[in-house]
């Protein structure tokens, strides 16, 4: 999908969210998981900062997506800080419910939260924890599998049927940021989640 695209702002509290106009969907996931890079790759180009050490992001960054430059935006991608990483979860756990949670549970604009998990990895209580907040607090989610290309379709296969039974999930839509494929099927679920 061609998208014109505009970094808004930085946010570390509530009171630095954007104004509320367009439906936003929220990136969450461990540090580490491929939250930017799968943003850059939806995007198609590079606006998420996108590094080796866990832990950089630690506002929520808001992108204004736009059919073309002049338009008025018609979503907002709101990129949010990892969790889970050993050096930073303290520090990143404790900024949590000053904007974190905030934004998760009252923004009113949010209409989609997706929830990277690695499909190269056994599944995280982290990931759960996240899962169940956001059931507990009747907010729609989408769980996205990053990193599928590394695996073989028959390992990818159990690694997807082990975190669906892990997290007690339905769904789970396995993408990769190097393959086309995966990325657009994944606009297609973003573009249905959002209201019409």
């Amino acid at each position: 999908m061609k998208v014109s695209v505009k970094f808004l702002l930085s946010a570390t509290s509530p009171s630095h969210f954007p104004a509320p106009t367009v439906p936003e969907v929220a990136f969450l996931g461990r540090s580490n998981v491929g939250k930017s890079s799968l943003i850059n790759a939806l995007l198609g180009t590079t606006v998420a900062r996108v590094s080796s050490t866990p832990g950089r992001t630690r506002a929520i960054n808001f992108f204004a997506l736009s059919t073309s430059p002049n338009a008025p935006a018609k979503m907002i991608f709101a990129d949010l800080p990892g969790y889970g990483y050993a050096k930073i979860s303290k520090s990143i756990s404790a900024e949590w419910p000053s904007f974190i949670e905030p934004y998760l549970t009252d923004r009113e604009s949010l209409a989609l939260s997706v929830c990277l998990v690695d499909t190269n990895i056994p599944p995280q209580a982290s990931d759960r924890m996240l899962i169940d907040f956001l059931q507990q607090h009747q907010r729609p989610y989408l769980v996205v599998g990053t990193k599928a290309d590394r695996l073989s379709n028959n390992t990818l296969s159990k690694s997807i049927a082990l975190l669906k039974r892990e997290h007690q999930i339905d769904d789970l839509v396995p993408c990769s940021v190097k393959k086309p494929d995966g990325t657009k099927a994944l606009w297609s679920r973003l573009l249905a989640a959002l209201p019409s």
